[in-house]
């Protein structure tokens, strides 16, 4: 992993992922990671995986939710290695992604993976940017 420590798009990043009730964040499998009660990991950040040229997100995301972006809008959302599997999204951040798409998928993920109760809390809630 490369050095993330002055990195304002991981830090607008952060911002939002622990902007949600009971996140924290760790590095994991090499990159910075999100996670929901320190146990289910939601976002991953990841810059340059092994080689890909890629600056991204990895998102879980409701199931049925992954072919839907990724046939309507290719060049932002893909499949990723690894979680693509499991129904996760790639989200480009550096390509033309609004920042309101990114912050609905960060939302998306958090909902998909946290709790009813955290959920609650966040009941409503915009993700916008």
């Amino acid at each position: 992993m490369s050095d993330e420590s002055c990195n304002p798009l991981l830090d607008k990043v952060r911002a939002l992922c622990l902007s949600f009730p009971g996140t924290s964040e760790r590095i994991s499998h090499g990159a910075p990671t999100f996670f929901v009660n320190e146990k289910k990991s939601f976002v991953q950040y990841h810059n340059n995986h092994h080689g890909d040229g890629k600056i991204a997100l990895w998102c879980a995301a409701p199931s049925g939710v992954q072919s839907l972006l990724v046939e309507a809008e290719p060049d932002i959302y893909y499949i990723p290695a690894y979680v693509g599997h499991l129904g996760w999204i790639g989200v480009r951040l550096d390509r033309q992604a609004e920042w309101e798409d990114i912050a609905g998928a960060i939302g998306g993920a958090y909902m998909a993976r946290a709790p009813k109760k955290l959920q609650a809390l966040v009941a409503g809630r915009s993700f916008n940017a």
